[in-house]
């Protein structure tokens, strides 16, 4: 039928090259249709999965979404600019430090006002995000570990990760949705004593961490349960927008923090670990995960510096103000601004359509790096074992909420 001469572009009617559902009717001898999810361990969330299987071997895979809605881009069309980041905390709930780092620096660089920001308040804001990246990660190493088999690394992690949320609880006064970086400064200062603590607990993870690269990334039995299973190729990769641990699991240097330089990273040392295929293919599952592994070692590195430099070149004084540069109204000029970060999973991006004339965003779109990363689920998991199925959707370490935003 054809589209009328007065015809408007509809998404919906495009022509997609891959089904949304199978058709049962299109199975070949043998192939059945399973669900693994929305409720299941191993999906990381309200995740499901629609396998065709031949016995124990995955023929295709669709992801399903929607089951969760956060609803975060309808909320920010609602609400002035400092009342988002509540919201903004709700979407990577294991990482919400970082999401706010990312979304508050797009508020400021729109408003003029993001070289403006005292050094001690961006060290702060590297270090809590820092601090929350090794949250992150240690979630996402100790709940492969459940994925595959292992049960004691994912109790160590969660004890050290516990350690982490008591620090940032310190700090905020929550565990998890922090609403503590704001625009134009902070919430609040540091907690007298927060900085010798943050040491104490910095020297007590160094020997842990020695620990789980052994029980874990050195192990016989996770080696073979990883390597070679998952292949992300790197063009690939780079064609379907991945970015974060999987991307640099699958070969390239690409990190936010190095390549956008923002904050005060230019001026503090660190690597970005790689993929190099060391125990079988580069971008495997296996990769992946050392990537993660290794950045918690990263990460520890970047913290010591900044607690170096808040303990003696950018100390406490009584004259600090954190809220000082914070804008009681905030009110862009009108323009289109897109501003990123690199949080635990990859590059997380906003895209700012202002007025200029209203406290209230008009549009607020969010570039998720979970919901990215999984699109690419499909492509790399035919032909595998339902188990090894299993370990390739945890390699990729996808939290729901930034999926369905």
């Amino acid at each position: 039928m054809s589209k009328p001469t007065n015809y408007t572009y509809n998404p919906l009617d495009l022509q997609l090259s891959e089904p949304l559902v199978f058709d049962a009717s299109t199975l070949k001898r043998g192939e059945i249709i399973i669900n693994m999810g929305p409720q299941h361990p191993s999906t990381h969330g309200v995740l499901r999965l629609e396998i065709i299987t031949d016995g124990e071997i995955v023929k295709d895979v669709i992801p399903h979404m929607g089951y969760l809605h956060r609803c975060y881009e309808k909320h920010a069309e609602k609400l002035p600019y400092n009342q988002i980041i509540p919201y903004v905390d709700r979407m990577d709930y294991l990482g919400a430090m970082n999401s706010e780092h990312a979304y508050v620096m797009g508020v400021e660089r729109m408003l003029g006002i993001d070289t403006d920001i005292p050094k001690r308040i961006e060290y702060i804001r590297v270090l809590v995000a820092e601090l929350n990246r090794l949250a992150s990660h240690f979630v996402a190493i100790g709940t492969y570990g459940l994925d595959i088999g292992a049960f004691t690394p994912f109790l160590w992690l969660m004890r050290d990760r516990e350690h982490i949320n008591r620090l940032l609880e310190w700090v905020s006064g929550a565990r998890m949705l922090y609403n503590y970086i704001w625009v134009g400064g902070l919430y609040y200062d540091l907690p007298i004593g927060f900085e010798e603590r943050c040491n104490d607990f910095i020297a007590y993870l160094k020997p842990k961490l020695i620990e789980l690269q052994q029980v874990i990334i050195d192990n016989k039995i996770f080696i073979e349960r990883t390597a070679n299973i998952g292949v992300l190729p790197l063009d690939l990769a780079i064609n379907y927008g991945i970015t974060g641990p999987m991307l640099r699991g699958s070969g390239l240097k690409f990190d936010l923090r190095k390549v956008d330089a923002y904050s005060v990273y230019p001026e503090i040392e660190f690597d970005i670990p790689i993929g190099t295929g060391a125990m079988g293919t580069t971008g495997d599952c296996w990769d992946r995960t050392h990537v993660r592994v290794a950045e918690c070692f990263e990460s520890v590195k970047i913290i010591e510096q900044c607690l170096d430099q808040l303990l003696t070149d950018h100390k406490r004084t009584r004259e600090f103000d954190p809220q000082a540069l914070t804008p009681k109204k905030i009110r862009p000029k009108a323009m289109d601004f897109y501003a990123r970060a690199e949080n635990p999973k990859g590059e997380l991006g906003f895209f700012f359509r202002t007025t200029g004339n209203t406290d209230v965003p008009f549009r607020c779109k969010v570039r998720a790096p979970s919901f990215v990363n999984l699109s690419v689920l499909q492509a790399i998991s035919k032909n595998v074992m339902i188990a090894d199925l299993v370990a390739i959707v945890g390699s990729f370490d996808i939290v729901m909420g930034e999926i369905d935003r």
